[in-house]
């Protein structure tokens, strides 16, 4: 088992990156997250976690920026009808502390929003996870340090773009990198003008 690369980032594309350790290019597929953390990384030297998945036909390698990232992921394809394309396609939308957020308020309609993933899908997410989320250190940490609190803004911030319009990517785009405590109102305002500059 591969738990982590260090190495040089030396390939983005828009599932996947390649970290080069040593001579040899490791192709990790990416949750759009760990897109955002490193795109900008590219000839640098970068570290992600990993996660082997290996099926009867091929053998796929997957790369987180944090082990919170991966330990959410990990948690996502252990619910019953979501593989690790899903488990990425969720955390392409939201990171691993709104996921936590979304499990502890039972709020299964937030998951919804992602493409493909169902009513019934999104609820069983959500109970079966509940126990093992108030378990995880992402809770944990959540909780210390107000991240929960700050994903609600971060939440209410793309609840009011996508009434205004906007859909999920761009949104997410304009969102990623802006400091998830600052007020939800300050936060509207600043996506709105990286979005108009196009940013």
């Amino acid at each position: 088992m591969i738990y982590s690369l260090r190495g040089t980032l030396i390939f983005v594309e828009d599932n996947y990156i390649v970290v080069e350790c040593c001579g040899v290019g490791y192709k990790c597929l990416t949750s759009g997250e760990t897109q955002r953390a490193v795109k900008q990384e590219i000839g640098n030297e970068v570290k992600v976690f990993t996660y082997m998945n290996v099926r009867e036909n091929a053998v796929d390698l997957f790369g987180f920026s944090d082990i919170d990232e991966l330990n959410c992921f990990k948690m996502l394809t252990s619910v019953s009808g979501v593989g690790p394309k899903a488990g990425l396609a969720i955390l392409s939308e939201f990171s691993a502390s709104q996921i936590a957020f979304f499990v502890s308020s039972n709020d299964s309609s937030s998951i919804t929003k992602v493409s493909g993933v169902g009513k019934k899908t999104a609820e069983r997410i959500v109970l079966e996870l509940r126990d093992k989320f108030k378990m995880s250190k992402i809770e944990k940490k959540n909780s210390d340090f107000g991240v929960l609190s700050a994903s609600r803004n971060i939440l209410e911030a793309s609840k009011a773009l996508e009434v205004l319009g906007y859909n999920q990517n761009v949104i997410s785009s304009a969102l990623s990198g802006l400091d998830a405590s600052l007020p939800v109102e300050q936060l509207i305002r600043t996506a709105l003008q990286s979005i108009s500059k196009g940013n």
